[in-house]
């Protein structure tokens, strides 16, 4: 891969960043309530969308992770889900 076709993508962190951001973004616009239900529709189809990439980057760091760790997760924990209720 030569220098400049590295700057022209985007990294998997910034990819995933941008996508959550977004995400994030539609979620708000939907809550706001200010919508159609043609935009609702659109937004929440994007945002379907935007979740699955999301979804694809983390089980991606997840087997690089592995990968680094030689597929050895005996030693390691899992990461508990917060109580943000």
């Amino acid at each position: 891969m030569t220098k400049s076709s590295k700057t022209a993508e985007t990294s998997p962190v910034a990819d995933f960043e941008n996508a959550l951001d977004e995400l994030e973004k539609a979620v708000a616009a939907m809550e706001k309530g200010d919508q159609s239900l043609d935009q609702s529709l659109a937004t929440y189809e994007r945002g379907i969308a935007l979740y699955r990439r999301c979804q694809l980057a983390l089980e991606q760091a997840e087997q690089r992770v592995s990968q680094v760790n030689n597929g050895n997760t005996e030693n390691l924990t899992a990461f508990r889900e917060s109580d943000e209720s």
